[in-house]
């Protein structure tokens, strides 16, 4: 933990803050800018004792609860949040439900590199992005049911020429862990608690869940696909992980000067 940094950041964020902010009356000329830390304490309900020694880098490392108080009474951002809780030395805090919007950096760079097909994934796998490569590989995920752009619920409960890549036991795996990981994070969320009822119908999920598989993560993944309009296809796949969404960005991009690279660039030009 860097109580000094903590410490720095509640202080610039207590001082940017003015009583109209947050709907308080101000009394009089205050000889500093911002709020005052009797203030902040009040509105999150700890002593003021308390709060300057933490912005005063003194005393013990403050649990999760009080920081998440005092992270709402000077109104972070649940980025924010995620940036401080790091700093604190904790780990992040998830919301009730899997986020579901992009953020801005993430939409940006979907619009920045149309040579690449590029996805979003929220949290219990749906697909939730997308940019036009990624339309012309894999199909129009615009046109779905919701149910049917789930990859989990694709891989083990849709046919498998069905499917656009060739899939091997990796993934398979890798989906198991992102279901789990999803039911850890997430117990109250409804849709990921059908999501996971749905999937027991699937004889290769339960044996997996039920094994309790450890997936590790590959260093590099060459996905094959067989596209009816400009054949076969291998392309490298990037994960990207984008924590303080709890979401991942996955971009797939064939080898400078290959075939793959210029049957993708036909694709991306149609």
């Amino acid at each position: 933990m860097n109580l000094q940094e903590v410490a720095g950041v509640l202080r610039a964020r207590r001082e940017a803050l003015k009583p109209d902010d947050l709907g308080l009356a101000s009394f009089g000329r205050r000889r500093t800018p911002g709020l005052r830390r009797e203030e902040v304490a009040d509105l999150a309900g700890i002593s003021t004792e308390y709060y300057t020694q933490l912005e005063q880098a003194r005393g013990r490392q403050p649990s999760r609860a009080v920081l998440e108080k005092i992270a709402r009474a000077l109104r972070f951002t649940r980025h924010e949040c995620t940036a401080l809780f790091e700093l604190a030395g904790l780990a992040a805090s998830y919301p009730e439900h899997p986020v579901r919007t992009p953020g801005p950096a993430v939409l940006h760079l979907l619009e920045r590199l149309p040579d690449a097909a590029i996805t979003v994934q929220d949290a219990k796998l749906d697909m939730i992005a997308w940019n036009p490569l990624a339309t012309a590989l894999l199909g129009d995920f615009a046109a779905l049911a919701d149910d049917r752009k789930n990859l989990a619920r694709r891989f083990f409960l849709v046919r498998p020429d069905e499917l656009p890549f060739t899939s091997d036991e990796r993934y398979g795996a890798y989906l198991v862990a992102k279901v789990r990981q999803a039911a850890t994070r997430y117990p109250s969320d409804s849709d990921t608690r059908r999501l996971l009822d749905d999937l027991m119908h699937s004889e290769s999920f339960r044996e997996r869940w039920d094994n309790n598989e450890v997936y590790t993560p590959a260093r590099h993944l060459v996905k094959t696909t067989e596209h009816p309009r400009v054949g076969k296809l291998e392309l490298d796949c990037v994960v990207l992980h984008v924590p303080e969404d709890d979401q991942e960005v996955v971009m797939l991009t064939a080898k400078p000067g290959s075939l793959s690279a210029e049957r993708l660039r036909m694709l991306s030009t149609t």
